[in-house]
Formats: C-alpha cells, structure tokens, sequence
C-alpha cells in the first residue's frame, strides 16, 4: 500500500483554517484562574511576557499587563516568575 501525497495548506477545505486574524478570537472568556500581578514585587524583567504562550501579557512601557480578553489562565507566567510577583485567582463572574 502507497503513502498518500502530502498535503499543502491550499488544499485543505475552507473550514479548517481561520480566516480572521487572531485578534478578533477572543479565547481568554473560559478561565478558572486569572494572573494577578503584584507590581509592588515586579521586577520588569519580562520572563512572564516572554513564556506566555498566548501573547496575553504585553509591555506597556512600564509594567508588563495581562490583557485578559486572550489570557487562558494556564499559570505559566506565575510559575516562571522569579520574584513570584504573579498570584493565580479564582476568575469571578
């Protein structure tokens, strides 16, 4: 029996492939928890922005900030951070 012959991206139907950009999926709406950070033990080092995996938390010249329409509450950002100046709380309604 042959392989089949591998497939581009052009040859997969429409359905399977967004065709917005990503800022208009917002997907941080289903959280349990939500990173808070405590800029009183921040450092600014940046190592939260730089291993979110969802590009959640962004520079905003200061301080790093979550922005929680895209936060999917994993708690990567509160795991990696030195100064454990990042708490995961329960999301409220």
């Amino acid at each position: 029996m042959s392989k089949p012959e591998p497939r581009g991206w052009k040859d997969l139907p429409m359905a399977a492939l967004p065709y917005k950009l990503s800022l208009e999926y917002r997907t941080g709406d289903w959280r349990a928890l939500r990173p808070v950070i405590d800029y009183g033990k921040c450092t600014r080092c940046l190592i939260c922005w730089l291993y979110c995996p969802d590009m959640a938390i962004v520079w905003d010249g200061e301080k790093p900030v979550v922005n929680y329409d895209y936060c999917k509450g994993c708690g990567i950002c509160a795991h990696e951070c030195p100064v454990k100046a990042i708490e995961m709380k329960p999301e409220t309604a």
